[in-house]
């Protein structure tokens, strides 16, 4: 039997649509404005259905896997997969091993993918199978894509047995609404609430493992990995993105990307930038953090802007230490901000740092941009007599931004700083904050 063949159509995926869509367009000359919408929504809906199909394959796959690597197990001691010279030699161990490696072997061959990525294949298809089987059904209904279930493995590997279903049941129904890297965010957040050992204590055995590495990369380049705590990692990497922006004036033909790393490297060469900036210029980095948490009264995760939960200790260093930090201080209960460490009222200045913690990125839908780059847009526009509080403003992309302006993309804000967006198809997505911040803000 060829097994391309019988991966090719899994049994619960949806069939291909009997009619593919035309490539020739119709005449848009002859269609109403209407029609050009619901010709265009029937078409982006036909990829909606591939990848739903794509989905339901990925979870046929993984039940297939597992059920290889469970019937390759049934093998061990048998010539069925090792050579009669070595059928029982080394003992259980040293046989399950070989028969593992069979099992790799000729999946890698089959799907044409490396060993290593194999091996982290078998694994995910039985987590899903044994461990994570509503993950597993929202995969083969279509309603999460593969990467979505590989980000909750991936935050759900260090948990014991006993906490994957609180995690699986509190993390899932986020994978339907939410792109991979904001989806990864709420998953790491679950991961820390659940995890039976604290933060600090992981957070000071990594810290161990802190390193730098030089990895060689072809044409004459070459990488720089920093292990590090995640405070410092981001005030680098601020730093570098403030003097790259520095640098970035209207004769600059270097990206902004090639800025910040051209700037960092000059940095930890020379001390300075060849534009002369460098000494005493610190990136700045926002963090939540309870009271009763920075009086020392308990120890719940802080929150870091833009990375997720970081230990007690470390969100006490960054306010006790660091004044060149953001200070941000909340009530453990409600979850209202009392301080931002301004000092002054200032309603521009305290009002976009109230949304910068609330959204994060862009709320446009799967867009992951930071909200330090993003414009903060009126969702009824200024014109329009829209009003600049906080439940009518929003980071958007440039790209984002334009959409919402320039067509007919609209979106609707609701309470709790949830976004409701409104495609020119009529297709409907909602965005939710980063941060719920249960608060009423100052009167703008």
């Amino acid at each position: 039997m060829n097994l391309n063949d019988e991966f090719s159509q899994p049994p619960d995926a949806k069939p291909p649509d009997a009619k593919p869509p035309d490539p020739v367009p119709p005449d848009v000359s002859r269609m109403s404005p209407a029609a050009m919408a619901d010709h265009l929504g029937s078409l982006i809906d036909l990829v909606l259905d591939s990848e739903q199909a794509r989905a339901a394959a990925d979870a046929d796959r993984a039940r297939r896997i597992d059920a290889a690597r469970l019937f390759s197990e049934l093998t061990i001691n048998t010539s069925a997969l090792v050579a009669p010279a070595y059928v029982g030699f080394g003992g259980d161990a040293y046989q399950r091993d070989l028969t593992n490696r069979v099992l790799v072997s000729e999946l890698a061959a089959l799907l044409r993918l490396p060993d290593r990525t194999v091996q982290t294949l078998i694994a995910e298809s039985q987590a899903l199978v044994h461990d994570f089987p509503d993950t597993l059904a929202a995969l083969g209904a279509g309603q999460i894509s593969y990467r979505h279930a590989h980000a909750l493995l991936d935050q759900a590997w260090s948990l014991p047995a006993a906490a994957r279903p609180g995690f699986e049941a509190a993390v899932l129904p986020n994978a339907a609404t939410l792109t991979v890297a904001q989806f990864d965010r709420v998953a790491r957040r679950w991961r820390e609430k659940l995890h039976p050992e604290s933060i600090a204590v992981r957070h000071q055995r990594c810290l161990d493992d802190r390193e730098l590495v030089f990895e060689p990369a072809p044409d004459g380049m070459a990488y720089l990995h920093l292990y590090q705590s995640v405070e410092k990692v981001q005030a680098v990497f601020d730093r570098a993105t403030g003097l790259a922006t520095v640098l970035q004036r209207a004769d600059e033909a270097r990206t902004l990307t090639q800025l910040r790393a051209d700037a960092i490297t000059e940095v930890l060469l020379d001390g300075v930038t060849s534009g002369g900036l460098g000494r005493g210029v610190r990136g700045n980095v926002a963090v939540m953090v309870s009271v009763m948490t920075l009086l020392g009264h308990d120890d719940d995760p802080a929150h870091l802007d833009g990375y997720g939960p970081i230990d007690a200790d470390t969100a006490r260093r960054i306010a006790a230490h660091a004044p060149s930090f953001t200070r941000m201080l909340t009530d453990p209960e409600t979850g209202v901000i009392l301080s931002v460490g301004r000092s002054r009222y200032a309603v521009p200045a305290d009002l976009r740092r109230w949304l910068r913690v609330r959204d994060e990125t862009c709320r446009g839908p799967g867009c992951n941009q930071s909200a330090a780059s993003c414009d903060i847009d009126h969702g009824i526009e200024w014109h329009e007599q829209g009003r600049t509080r906080h439940d009518n403003l929003a980071h958007l992309c440039k790209r984002m931004h334009k959409l919402k302006t320039e067509t007919n993309w609209t979106l609707n804000h609701r309470p709790g700083g949830v976004i409701d967006w409104t495609t020119p198809t009529g297709h409907t997505y909602t965005t939710e904050p980063a941060n719920l911040i249960q608060v009423t803000p100052p009167p703008f």
